[in-house]
């Protein structure tokens, strides 16, 4: 025999106190290391974000965040489409030539989209950071010209964009509406932030 004796009881209940504070450390340890995971707002803020645009009728218009922007989805009816070219010689840049930030090839049209139907811009005019107002009935309005095709007006410093996100010349905005890189996936799904597939 053994010149110390092995108290069962005392071992036993080591071994218990010791699981008991393993198990304690690890539910502790699950959701402090979760908070390291990002959110699904800060996931949404940087990364592409896909968008079903299959029940937006014509002439509405649908807004989603992306990196913290307002973008909007506007689904144009003909008409909108049709009277794009009779603002060219009103607008400051009607060609989208101007270079205060990247414009995706597919937005060097009259339309500036990739299908004419849908216009995808970011909500945020190119003077101060407002964001326009939706403005789609043609025709007068106040503080709209008498032949007025439809756009957007900001109602900060009253610069106005037509349906195609495109400024009116001598308007404080120096720019058009931004066109966000995007791609469709479907005919009903589109997917904003990125226009290439890997």
């Amino acid at each position: 025999m053994s010149d110390q004796q092995v108290d069962q009881g005392k071992r036993t209940w080591l071994i218990a106190t010791g699981c008991a504070g393993a198990v304690g450390g690890v539910a502790t340890a699950v959701p402090f290391v979760s908070t390291f995971a990002p959110s699904e707002r800060a996931k949404a803020a940087g990364a592409p974000v896909e968008v079903d645009i299959g029940g937006i009728k014509p002439g509405e218009k649908l807004t989603v965040e992306w990196r913290g922007k307002p973008v909007w989805i506007v689904r144009r009816t003909p008409e909108q489409i049709a009277a794009l070219p009779k603002n060219d010689p009103l607008l400051a840049d009607p060609n989208s030539e101007r270079k205060a930030y990247p414009i995706p090839d597919y937005a060097k049209n009259e339309a500036r989209s990739i299908k004419p139907e849908y216009l995808v811009v970011v909500g945020i005019c190119s003077h101060l950071g407002c964001s326009p107002s939706d403005k789609f009935a043609a025709g007068p309005q106040p503080s709209l010209p008498d032949d007025w095709n439809g756009g957007f007006l900001c109602p900060c410093h009253g610069s106005t964009f037509d349906m195609a996100g495109r400024v009116f010349k001598n308007k404080p905005a120096p720019d058009n509406l931004e066109v966000p890189p995007h791609m469709y996936l479907t005919d009903t799904r589109l997917l904003i932030g990125e226009d290439k597939k890997a």
